[in-house]
């Protein structure tokens, strides 16, 4: 059976891509985003389902891109933000090398933004970040191996620490 070599997880801003994409190379395997995933196999774009499938449709075709990509992909693996808010991801999630990209509100902010790609962002990106880290941080605890704090950091630091033994 395949699996990845590393997970990552964390919500908007963290760095999941930027890292990944890092890791990937430093590992020399392949990159894989369940975003790019949803957005491949639906036709449309992140929003696009969001806004105009609803978000249980987009949670749906998310817990399939991620069971898809844990059962097929040998190389490092970003999950959505959100990935982790449904049951069957987290429990399909144990035994994989999962680490947590942590960032605080200041620093998320500063990096998401007014990105129309965000959807869960789009009304008061403060505020909703704010309570998406409260919301979220007990599921990505829960799934993660490893927590590395993303704030203040460049990508190669955060590398660093991802990789570290």
């Amino acid at each position: 059976m395949t699996a990845p070599v590393l997970v990552l997880v964390g919500p908007p801003g963290a760095g999941k891509t930027t890292v990944g994409r890092l890791a990937a190379q430093r590992l020399q395997v392949s990159f894989r985003d369940t975003d790019a995933d949803v957005e491949q196999r639906s036709g449309k774009s992140i929003p696009e389902l969001f806004f105009g499938d609803g978000e249980e449709t987009f949670r749906a075709l998310e817990a399939e891109a991620v069971q898809r990509a844990l059962e097929e992909h040998d190389g490092v693996l970003s999950l959505g933000g959100g990935a982790v808010l449904r049951d069957d991801t987290r429990e399909r999630l144990k035994g994989h090398r999962v680490v947590f990209l942590a960032v605080g509100l200041s620093d998320g902010v500063k990096r998401v933004g007014m990105s129309a790609a965000r959807p869960v962002l789009q009304l008061n990106p403060r505020a909703q970040l704010a309570n998406l880290l409260a919301e979220r941080l007990p599921l990505y605890r829960e799934v993660a191996s490893r927590e590395v704090v993303t704030d203040g950091k460049t990508p190669e630091q955060v590398l660093g620490e991802v990789l570290a033994p």
